[in-house]
């Protein structure tokens, strides 16, 4: 049995990684602002769901207290990530960029990814198998010639917490992996399989469930391995 907490998880890939990582007789603890269809699944895994804004201070400690003193943490996936209004688009312009849209950027991208899972390392530290896995960006890689300005520079940031944060847990056994996706199929519920994804976006975009995959296989290695960072662009994402 493992126990599961997924920060984001109400779609996309959050989604995916609530109904394709655990298995039956699994936890798995949701944290997200909208409630998570996956809820209604009946597929023997017992999911619970805390609605929260990670952006608000304090968020952290609110997981920690739902989840109990005593509870076991093996994987803490850290997803939530928003970007600019008309990000990706040609219409975006940073010169026009709102200072709130860009602060909460970065607080819900980067800041609380910090403080959550500071919050909850008692909880991982009790598992002989923990790791923590944190959703970067392929916009968060070395010139990756993207314009969107906060969001970039948070999926960046995202890159150096796995790095310090593989440090401060080395002797804890808990790896850290940053997993930098392309263009996901996002819109493409995780249900309706790959198929649907890549006949949707004529194979331009990511299924989520190759997403799904790479994390299961890095969770299902030994406590000796550490993976640290696995960049995964689409085949068409030209700016990476």
């Amino acid at each position: 049995m493992s126990n599961f907490l997924i920060i984001g998880a109400s779609r996309g890939i959050g989604e995916g990684f609530s109904l394709g990582l655990p298995d039956e007789g699994d936890n798995v603890w949701l944290v997200s602002r909208t409630r998570p269809d996956a809820l209604d699944e009946d597929d023997g895994v017992d999911r619970d769901w805390l609605e929260l804004d990670v952006a608000e201070q304090g968020s952290g400690l609110e997981i920690a207290e739902w989840l109990g003193d005593e509870e076991v943490l093996d994987v803490v996936i850290y997803n939530a990530g928003i970007w600019e209004s008309g990000g990706f688009e040609p219409e975006y312009d940073f010169d026009q960029a709102p200072e709130e849209e860009s602060w909460r950027i970065l607080e819900v991208n980067l800041c609380a990814a910090v403080t959550c899972i500071q919050a909850v390392l008692p909880h991982l530290r009790r598992s002989d198998k923990g790791r923590i896995i944190l959703i970067g960006s392929a916009a968060g890689l070395e010139n990756a010639g993207l314009m969107e300005v906060a969001y970039t520079a948070s999926k960046f940031g995202v890159r150096g917490l796995a790095q310090a944060l593989r440090e401060n847990l080395r002797w804890d056994r808990i790896g850290v992996t940053c997993i930098n996706p392309g263009e996901v199929a996002n819109e493409i519920p995780y249900l309706d399989g790959p198929e649907a994804a890549l006949e949707a976006y004529e194979n331009s975009r990511i299924p989520i469930q190759d997403i799904v995959d790479l994390v299961r296989c890095v969770i299902d290695l030994s406590p000796a391995a550490c993976v640290k960072e696995i960049n995964i662009p689409a085949m068409t994402d030209e700016y990476v």
